[in-house]
């Protein structure tokens, strides 16, 4: 057995043939053909073959000159500017993904030209909405984009005011589902489930899509309620692909066939937003000849992508600059209630867990990690092995950052990747444990921390991703009661639901929590805080506990001032 190297209309194909010799057939436009054959191939030689076929590159045959495959392929994507990308393409009642998160992995260039053109009634997908004056702000600053689908849209005063001012509808999505949504859109998925948002708002529908015009912030139109369906005795919620007649996405460095390599952080929504587009355009920091990168480094292949132009816009700002305390081992050590929580939230961790951390008390609680134990710790946004904050400024690099948009180093092994593929790892309950924030928390799980109807609507970010993860153990840190001393602990929780039955234990202020999620008995005081009683933490919570026997273990040793 051998393989036939078959060339019809120019376009190379194997087909193997029963024979002890290779042959590379060409077929002219009259269908005369030609086959030229090589000495007897193994069936086992690939090397043969494929040098046979680097030897006759180019074969004249009646006058003509057939290419071969590395020949033909040598086609540059690469145009010369991002309006010369653009030229063709319509920017009006379109839907555009753009890759990038918070400021990190922006296409700055081709956001820049979208705002100098005539675009208009763009429904734009990013898994954030950037800020005033940069990124996807830009397009909505210019009244350009009629709708947002977005997880979170929080730090944009500008896109603010057009939401609540009804020129502006917001489709709010969790972060995974976004990204997988358009990664299905480029693999043929029509649609898929998971178990994100089962039971909460986002499921049931009823989340402000668009708001009046009038000035009275009466919501207009609401999101409707998503197809679910059980399985294995969990709730999937129905999603479908995301297709963009555009999409533009920020690499850092692309050949002239249009593969792309990634840089850091900087990946997060990028490759999948590639994929999700019917028209990809790639914008490049750096531009490289066909065959000059390793096809092991390419992280995207050219055949999601067909333009490639060179950025020229790099600002790349830092959103959140944060930097390492030098001055303190520790990074800042937090003294009262939520120094406590800090600490018993780091005896949470064990040696070898993946964890993800939230943004506040969670991130601060990776201080306070106990001797002998390593972790590797998660961001969202496709880091896997989290390093310390820069030690200065100078070094901070826009290519790694957190969740929180600071900036971060990566330790030795760490793995950067898509956030689709970071969302699979969450999802698919691989990371061991997850702890974030709350607003508040019932007694069977369930927790809101992404919402507070007429006053916060930023999105709910990954954190409904992050909770729903069958299998992953989550852990929520907050103040035992509200400002005002309303107790954040209750039956149920009166504000919209991150998860529902998804908490494994809570700690507070004040005491830990452990939640029957499978028996359904509700709550079980395990720990107390020094200097604080049953009676007090009765007082402070809105619901019925049961109690460990005496004595109740103490969170800490020592008592904060």
């Amino acid at each position: 057995m051998a393989r036939c190297f078959r060339q019809i209309s120019r376009r190379p194909v194997w087909s193997r043939t029963i024979s002890s010799t290779a042959s590379l057939s060409y077929h002219t436009s009259n269908n005369e053909s030609t086959v030229i054959c090589f000495s007897p191939l193994p069936n086992w030689s690939m090397l043969h073959e494929k040098r046979a076929i680097h030897e006759s590159r180019s074969i004249a045959f009646h006058g003509r000159r057939f290419r071969s495959t590395a020949t033909e392929l040598s086609h540059s994507k690469v145009v010369s500017s991002a309006e010369e990308a653009l030229k063709d393409i319509s920017l009006q009642n379109v839907t555009v993904c753009v890759g990038g998160f918070g400021l990190g992995g922006n296409p700055e260039t081709l956001l820049n030209a979208i705002s100098r053109s005539n675009a208009q009634n763009l429904t734009v997908a990013s898994l954030t909405g950037g800020v005033d004056g940069f990124g996807v702000g830009k397009l909505i600053e210019a009244g350009m984009v009629k709708r947002l689908i977005s997880s979170y849209v929080g730090e944009n005063k500008h896109l603010e005011a057009a939401y609540f001012g009804g020129t502006l509808e917001v489709e709010l999505t969790p972060q995974g589902t976004l990204a997988a949504r358009m990664k299905a859109a480029g693999c043929g998925f029509p649609a898929f489930f998971t178990p994100t948002g089962a039971g909460t708002v986002y499921s049931k529908g009823g989340i402000p899509i668009k708001f009046k015009s009038d000035g009275s912030q009466q919501v207009e139109r609401e999101s409707q309620p998503r197809p679910t369906e059980m399985f294995d005795g969990h709730e999937y919620v129905k999603e479908f692909a995301l297709h963009g007649q555009l999409a533009i996405v920020k690499c850092w460095k692309a050949d002239t066939r249009g593969n792309l390599v990634f840089r850091g952080t900087a990946a997060n929504s990028n490759p999948d937003c590639a994929m999700a587009g019917k028209i990809t355009i790639a914008e490049a920091e750096h531009i490289v000849e066909a065959g000059e990168l390793d096809p092991n480094e390419i992280h995207l292949p050219g055949v999601y992508v067909n333009k490639v132009i060179l950025a020229t816009d790099n600002e790349k700002p830092i959103e959140r600059m944060r930097i390492q305390d030098k001055g303190n081992k520790k990074g800042g050590v937090v003294k009262g209630g939520r120094g406590r929580i800090m600490r018993r939230a780091a005896k949470e961790f064990k040696d070898g867990m993946y964890v993800n951390l939230g943004i506040g008390i969670p991130t601060m609680a990776s201080n306070y990690i106990p001797d002998g134990v390593k972790i590797e710790l998660q961001a969202e946004n496709g880091l896997m092995g989290i390093g310390p904050y820069p030690e200065s400024e100078e070094v901070a690099d826009p290519d790694y950052i957190n969740a929180g948009k600071e900036p971060i180093t990566a330790l030795p092994g760490a793995s950067t990747f898509s956030s689709s593929e970071s969302f699979n790892m969450i999802r698919g309950g691989h990371i061991d444990l997850t702890i974030l924030g709350g607003l508040q928390c019932s007694a069977n799980g369930d927790l809101a921390n992404w919402i507070v109807p007429g006053k916060l609507l930023k999105g709910m970010g990954g954190a409904m991703d992050l909770v729903g993860a069958i299998g992953s153990r989550v852990v929520v840190t907050m103040d035992h009661t509200a400002k005002d001393g309303t107790p954040k602990i209750m039956q149920e929780c009166s504000l919209p639901l991150t998860g529902h039955n998804v908490v494994n234990r809570i700690i507070t202020d004040m005491c830990v929590f452990d939640v029957d999620l499978e028996g359904g008995t509700g709550l079980t005081l395990v720990e107390i805080a020094p200097g604080v009683s049953v009676d007090d933490v009765k007082q402070a919570t809105a619901c019925d506990f049961k109690i460990v026997p005496e004595p109740i273990p103490l969170m800490d040793d020592v008592e904060d001032d």
